[in-house]
């Protein structure tokens, strides 16, 4: 189980103090998936990496009592001036896992070609993602912490990436972080709104989205469709 209670998060800025997360509460089991919506600045990925520990929280406590994977899309965990290949290594002698399998797989899914050989300082943001993606497949955590994972590479890709986590990994605890509503509508079973600094938890997606709207003051531009969500 992950528990996050009375998480307070500011930054000191050069305008001063700004309070980004203030009275996070929240638990999350095995095979609960929670999905988080906000805008664009509404402290999503901060809250990823202080789930994930990248981060530590200004005050309050997260508590992790299951494997925790770094956020998915996100490349902080790289050594930069490294190749994939040494970070894949790497990766490998940290987990105790056996490299060349490892190495395998993140050539096949994340189709980097020779990239692989090059540092990671080299690659494009996507590719970074792509490639952390893939190295998060060769662990097998208990809870994947997926930020906008769905803006990064093409259909095919997304697909890949669909099947990894939510059919193999059906099993394990996720928090996906987005400002794609159909993506999270369509890969939870719980969800929250980010707004204004405070989260507010729901059971029903309908009920989240409709207050997501109401709160970011959501009008449809002209021609908008009578169906705001497309189904899948």
């Amino acid at each position: 189980m992950i528990r996050l209670r009375d998480i307070r998060k500011v930054y000191e800025t050069r305008h001063g103090s700004k309070l980004v997360l203030d009275g996070i509460n929240f638990d999350l089991t095995m095979g609960e998936r929670l999905g988080v919506l906000g805008q664009n600045g509404a402290g999503k990925s901060t809250l990823i990496r202080l789930i994930s520990g990248a981060e530590h929280p200004t005050s309050g406590a997260v508590e992790r009592n299951i494997s925790v994977s770094w956020p998915l899309a996100f490349g902080g965990a790289f050594q930069v001036f490294l190749t994939g290949i040494d970070n894949i290594r790497f990766i490998s002698r940290i987990y105790n896992q056996e490299f060349e399998m490892n190495l395998a797989f993140v050539e096949e899914f994340a189709e980097l070609g020779a990239y692989l050989k090059e540092p990671v300082r080299t690659y494009s943001s996507g590719m970074r993602a792509r490639l952390a993606f893939a190295i998060s497949m060769i662990i097998e955590f208990d809870c994947f912490l997926i930020d906008e994972i769905s803006a990064v590479g093409d259909e095919r890709f997304h697909d890949r990436c669909n099947y990894e986590l939510f059919e193999k990994r059906a099993d394990r605890a996720m928090i996906i972080v987005s400002h794609d509503a159909a993506y999270i509508r369509d890969h939870c079973t719980r969800w929250g709104v980010l707004h204004a600094t405070k989260l507010e938890l729901y059971d029903d997606f309908e009920d989240a989205y409709a207050d997501f709207k109401e709160l970011i003051r959501w009008k449809p531009p002209p021609g908008w469709p009578n169906v705001e969500v497309p189904t899948a």
